[in-house]
This record gives structure tokens, C-alpha cells and sequence, in this order.
């Protein structure tokens, strides 16, 4: 048997369950993984309160990244072999100590990744490889504006926008998080609780806007995030921390500039195998080079991941946060 966190009702913390669940023996093109550390993300909220339907319904096991040792193959698996060390981000199941898993959904991690590297920046840094490199491809000389600059996927988006050339802008909450921020490629960040971020954009770039508005805060954030973008630019809503961003006339984005949106999802963009393993190699190969730096801010036992998520809704994580099975 193995321990793992199951939601059996929608609600709050709470509702986290530590059980004891059969991972199961690999069926064909599965292995066994056992966890080193997983991942705590913003969407796990969402699927506990049921914000987000679980796709066979509950009881459910959290958590979508996580990185571990392969300790068992099933039939048909010949790119994997017994104690590699292998990561993943998938969109549940990770909240546990061993699992099955599809071999297909896998991918080594190099030497120069370490397995808590590896599990707090799966789902956050691939993400933030197809909002700069497919969703808008950012290039020398673009400005971009990041809603929650010190959160997991803010401190890797700024460093690596910053590789890219782009002049980075973010906004954050407290005086603590704009320093995060600032030493992980922001040039520029803003304090959304006291300023009027629109206002201080416009003044940052005189005038000119941004390229991109990339936003995982939702209702909070929106339509002020419009306001930030320059004629055809790109409105990217990626996630909704402060609630769903309500309904809305698409006449609008014709009002505030030809603009585009999008709602992408990393699953969609990473629904190929070889899509995948693009992603998966581009992260690994920014941190490998140091050129995105992966800092573990907060670890809690797999345990105590009610006050895991106590603590990511109130906003007192920054970064990385993992959990320890």
C-alpha cells in the first residue's frame, strides 16, 4: 500500500484526505514511480473546491507534477529502464507516494536537475515555456506584463524573458514579493494593492503598452489587463487565482485595440508526445545552463498538504513550493 491524499467532497483544506490507496502493478506501456517530492500548484485548488471537474469524478487524487525513480515496467516499455529517474506534469495523481503511471508521460531528468528542481517546476516551467515560446513567442525588444510576478511560474517566466531580451513587467503584492520578483528577471513590478497597475504601466512604457499581458489572476485583474496592451496585442489568461474573469462582449477587444485573446492550457499545448519532450528539454536546458534558477521556497510532508494549501490561497507562498512524501 502507499500513502497518498484523496478528496472524497469538495471543500475547503479540509477536504484533503491521508489514506492509504494500491498504486497498482503496471499494466502495458506503464511503469511504477515511486515520488522523491511533487509539486503544489494553483490548479490543485481548483480541483479540490471543484472549481475544475474532475474528469472521472471524485473521490480524486490531487496534484499534477511530480518527479520520483522508476521501479517497476510494464509490458511493452523499452525507453525507460528500473531506477531512472524520471518527472512528469499530468492533471492528477501526483499527490501520493507511488503510482502507475503511462510511460509515454514521462521524461527523464538529466544529472543536472535535481528531483526537487525537477518536481516544483514541471507544470510551472513548462507552462512558462509555451507562454513565451508558442502562446506569444517573445523577442528582443517586446515588453511584457506578468500577473503574479513571485509566484512558481512568475520567478521562472521573468528570468527566462529576460534571457529572451524582452523588457519584464510584473505585478505583485507585497513589498517582500516585489524584491522576489525583481531578482528573478522583473525590471519593473508593481504593487496591484496599492497602485493602479494600468496607470503605472502606461508610465513605465511611455505610453507605448505591452506586447503580451500574461494573467493567471483572473476577475481581480481584468479588464485593467486590456488596458496594459497596445493595439493587436495579446490578452494570454492562463489560470483564475482571484475567480473566473466574468463573461464578456467581444466587441470589446475591437474597443481597446484590435486586441487578441487566448486561454491556453499546457495540456493542449503538450498533448503530443514529441511536443512534450520539445518542452520538457527546453526547461531542463535553461536550468541546466543556470540560466533559470529553480529555488524550493516552501517544502511540507505529503501529510500536512491541507496547510500546504491554506498557505498557497492566503498568499503566503512565494516560488516553489513542494510537498514530501
Amino acid at each position: 500500500m502507499s500513502k497518498a491524499i484523496q478528496i472524497a467532497a469538495h471543500g475547503g483544506p479540509e477536504a484533503l484526505r491521508y489514506v492509504d490507496v494500491d498504486p497498482g502493478t503496471p499494466g502495458k506501456g506503464e511503469v511504477l514511480i515511486r515520488h522523491a517530492a511533487i509539486g503544489l500548484n494553483f490548479i490543485d485548488v481548483y480541483y479540490r473546491t471543484g472549481l475544475y471537474a474532475a474528469p472521472n469524478g471524485l473521490p480524486l487524487i490531487p496534484g499534477g507534477e511530480a518527479a520520483g525513480v522508476v521501479l517497476e515496467l510494464g509490458e511493452g516499455v523499452s525507453d525507460l529502464k528500473v531506477g531512472d529517474r524520471v518527472a512528469y506534469a499530468v492533471g492528477l495523481g501526483a499527490y501520493c507516494e507511488q503510482r502507475t503511471i503511462a510511460a509515454e508521460k514521462l521524461v527523464k531528468v538529466p544529472d543536472g536537475v535535481s528531483d526537487e528542481q525537477a518536481a516544483g517546476m514541471m507544470l510551472k516551467g513548462m507552462t512558462a515555456e509555451y507562454l513565451l515560446r508558442r502562446t506569444f513567442k517573445v523577442k528582443p525588444g517586446d515588453t511584457i506584463l506578468f500577473h503574479a510576478a513571485a509566484g512558481g511560474v512568475g520567478l521562472i517566466l521573468g528570468q527566462w524573458a529576460k534571457h529572451l531580451g524582452a523588457t519584464v513587467i510584473g505585478t505583485a503584492s507585497s513589498t517582500e514579493k516585489i524584491e522576489l520578483a525583481k531578482v528573478h528577471g522583473f525590471d519593473h513590478v508593481i504593487n496591484y494593492r496599492d497602485r493602479d497597475f494600468v496607470a503605472d504601466v502606461k508610465e513605465i512604457t511611455g505610453g507605448k503598452m505591452c506586447d503580451v499581458v500574461y494573467d493567471s489572476v483572473g476577475k481581480d485583474t481584468f479588464p485593467g489587463s486590456l488596458d496594459c496592451l497596445k493595439p493587436f496585442g495579446l490578452f494570454a489568461s492562463f489560470g483564475q487565482s482571484s475567480g473566473p474573469i466574468p463573461p464578456f462582449n467581444l466587441a470589446l477587444l475591437a474597443q481597446k485595440g484590435s486586441l487578441y485573446a487566448t486561454r491556453p492550457t499546457l495540456f493542449v499545448y503538450n498533448a503530443k508526445r514529441e511536443a512534450l519532450v520539445a518542452s520538457a528539454e527546453a526547461l531542463f536546458d535553461v536550468v541546466s545552463q543556470g540560466i533559470v534558477k529553480i529555488k524550493i521556497n516552501q517544502r511540507f510532508q505529503l501529510k500536512d498538504a491541507g496547510q500546504a494549501h491554506a498557505d498557497l490561497e492566503a498568499r503566503k507562498t512565494t516560488g516553489t513550493t513542494i510537498l514530501l512524501p
